[in-house]
């Protein structure tokens, strides 16, 4: 999909904090990273360019991150079936099962596991 180099990275998360944290984060895993702060944005990027993995926070505005999930994998792209890896401050308050309908990969739960996110990104992009 992308070069061998590096993975590109679409992080959708409306906080600018946690977007520079993941940014500092994935550039030590070789990660190209493209930031969105609404659900919107995420589909709209989506749209015009590859990515090998999506991180989504569950809470955007405009578009939450499972409606934008669901936009995505009904979508006709080639890349519907991108892997994406959901996060949030709320997971403890959603069942499992409304990530994984929404056609989430894997989700992890704020303040996020650097150490388990990092497994997750290699596990998808490798």
């Amino acid at each position: 999909m992308t070069n061998d180099s590096y993975k590109k990275v679409l992080v959708a998360e409306d906080s600018s904090v946690i977007q520079n944290l993941l940014k500092k984060i994935l550039l030590f895993e070789n990660c190209k990273i493209t930031s969105a702060k609404d659900g919107q944005k995420v589909l709209d990027i989506f749209e015009k360019e590859d990515f090998d993995l999506i991180i989504m926070d569950i809470n955007l505005p405009h578009v939450d991150g499972l409606e934008a999930t669901r936009i995505i994998r009904a979508s006709n792209s080639k890349n519907a079936k991108i892997p994406i890896i959901g996060i949030s401050g709320n997971a403890k308050n959603l069942p499992e099962s409304d990530f994984i309908d929404a056609g989430m990969n894997d989700y992890m739960q704020k303040p996020l596991n650097y150490d388990k996110l990092i497994e997750l990104v290699k596990k998808y992009t490798n």
